[in-house]
């Protein structure tokens, strides 16, 4: 049974080999960031993009798409790694949406490749936000669990990856 999640709330996760699943409707950019203990982003090279697709641990699509499938293993994240976030952007360009509130709002489900999804979430409530913080992974006493976060950005994806802790990103 699928655990549907609001803002704010979290569930364990069972597997440590997962699927995240991303339904936007219209293309988006998916990312990932890898941050310590308080969540801070060490640096870009942490960050998987379309431009840096893998990490350790970590694959995320190529390209802004309407649909994204990011690969996770959290057994190959780096034990200073204890949170994996999931950033959407809207990519920029001419007839592009440049806010999410025009959009669908867009659904996130992480499971196991192999199996049903385990949660999903529905990023609502977004307006005037160019990108967005869908969800987290995060370790908590050597186990990983999930939240749904849905914090939006008006500044766009390098304001987002500012709040990650990257003096220049």
């Amino acid at each position: 049974m699928t655990a549907e999640l609001v803002r704010g709330q979290n569930h364990p996760l069972p597997h440590t080999r997962l699927d995240i699943r991303v339904s936007a409707g219209k293309p988006v950019v998916a990312a990932a960031a890898l941050g310590d203990e308080g969540g801070r982003v060490q640096g870009a090279e942490w960050v998987a993009h379309p431009a840096q697709p893998a990490l350790p641990g970590i694959e995320v699509s190529r390209q802004a798409t309407a649909d994204h499938l990011l690969a996770v293993d959290l057994n190959a994240v780096p034990a200073s790694v204890h949170r994996v976030t999931v950033l959407l952007a809207l990519p920029m360009g001419a007839g592009r949406p440049v806010r999410f509130g025009a959009v669908a709002a867009p659904f996130v489900s992480v499971g196991p490749p192999d199996g049903d999804e385990v949660v999903s979430y529905t990023v609502t409530g977004l307006d005037t936000e160019s990108a967005v913080v869908a969800l987290e992974l995060y370790r908590r006493q050597g186990a990983w669990k999930v939240r749904a976060v849905g914090q939006g950005y008006a500044g766009g994806l390098a304001a987002c990856l500012t709040d990650q802790g990257l003096d220049r990103a």
